[in-house]
């Protein structure tokens, strides 16, 4: 798909320099190494939203969200074409359990769109599997014996669960629903932690929580649109930048509204993000003090995550990650489980693990293919399809 690698990463780059569009890891290398342009992630994560229709500037014109996704989904489909020659593939798209929490319609909605977008790439034979029950059947190879399996997937905009019924028995039955004992999901993720770190170790250091001549904060949103990875290129707008300079008069300390101005002026809102994302991975793996290396914004200037600070930010985040977890064990009937299967990106975070250990006690953590388990998954739903 990549290179070497089975997995594309859902990252599109709009390069100002050449106009030229790239995907996938190239997208994500071009930014880093400081190419001028747009990088765009997560784009899944706006399905349900009303920013999924609205235009954004890439380049030298505007997109809609709906179309950026569209152009991936038609690359994923020309990099295919090569092992699946000309016929019309069935396509497996992978769903959280709520796009929307709490709102059916909107769900809906999200769904509707993704298909749109699907169609309009060039696939006509499109289906749909829950995240964590795709995870489920990747995990299920490995089994010897049958068992009962809580799925954890937490992913970049939603966690999700299911609890199964898996094994070689199961395994052989063409049609699985009565092993699906329950699902549940909740619009948490890692783009969510990632924000409340960048709000609590980053973001003071433009002027979060600053008070100003009058004794009054800065006013904050700037603070979270800029901590918000979707949110971020609307700053870049003349109108953000021109809202950011009004607040100049807020400010005692001028240093810190010139960081502010430096890092929306030169575009610098996701290269912060990232170094949020890296820190909290590097925090998370080695529990020690991670830095934040943000030069860019002011020589020698950096922030620090350590374990005890990232665990106090996301204790409340992950309590209900790991309470939705409960209940979709409670909608199942409470059976015993054999094991707890992980996957998702976020769901290597520490202190998440230690949460579920703390709530399931007595019950294994399994790592799984973090990156790559739900679409292995996927994978072996189209193929039982097919059967």
């Amino acid at each position: 798909m990549e290179g070497e690698a089975a997995v594309l990463p859902t990252a599109v780059f709009f390069n100002a320099e050449d106009r030229s569009v790239h995907i996938g890891r190239d997208a994500v290398a071009l930014y880093l190494a400081g190419v001028e342009g747009r990088l765009m992630r997560s784009l899944k994560s706006l399905l349900g939203s009303s920013l999924i229709d609205e235009h954004t500037a890439v380049g030298t014109g505007t997109l809609r969200y709906l179309d950026i996704l569209t152009l991936f989904l038609r690359e994923l489909l020309a990099r295919s074409r090569p092992r699946i020659g000309d016929a019309d593939p069935l396509l497996v798209l992978g769903r959280p359990v709520h796009f929307v929490d709490a709102d059916p319609a909107r769900d809906r909605q999200a769904q509707d769109a993704l298909e749109q977008a699907a169609r309009a790439a060039g696939f006509g034979d499109i289906a749909f599997e829950l995240e964590p029950v795709a995870a489920a059947f990747d995990y299920e190879r490995r089994l010897t014996r049958e068992a009962i399996a809580l799925v954890v997937d937490v992913g970049g905009g939603t966690s999700d669960f299911s609890v199964l019924r898996l094994g070689p028995k199961g395994a052989m039955r063409p049609d699985r629903s009565a092993d699906v004992l329950a699902t549940a999901g909740v619009h948490l993720g890692g783009t969510d932690f990632d924000r409340r770190l960048n709000l609590a170790r980053v973001m003071p250091l433009l002027g979060l929580g600053h008070r100003g001549p009058q004794g009054r904060e800065v006013p904050n949103p700037v603070f979270h649109d800029l901590a918000t990875w979707h949110l971020i290129n609307f700053l870049h707008a003349p109108s953000g930048l021109s809202r950011a300079q009004a607040l100049r008069s807020a400010y005692t300390d001028p240093s810190l509204h010139d960081r502010l101005m430096t890092v929306l002026r030169q575009r610098l809102g996701h290269r912060l993000a990232t170094e949020v994302e890296q820190a909290k991975i590097a925090c998370s793996v080695h529990e020690a003090t991670a830095l934040m290396r943000l030069d860019d914004v002011e020589a020698g200037l950096q922030a620090e995550l350590a374990p005890a600070q990232m665990h106090a930010q996301l204790d409340a985040l992950l309590a209900q990650v790991t309470g939705c977890a409960q209940e979709c064990l409670r909608r199942a009937g409470a059976p015993a489980l054999d094991a707890i299967y992980l996957t998702g990106g976020s769901s290597a975070l520490r202190p998440l693990q230690e949460q579920l250990a703390a709530r399931f006690p007595g019950v294994a953590l399994v790592a799984g293919d973090l990156f790559g388990g739900v679409a292995a998954g996927l994978a072996y739903s189209a193929g039982q399809r097919y059967a």
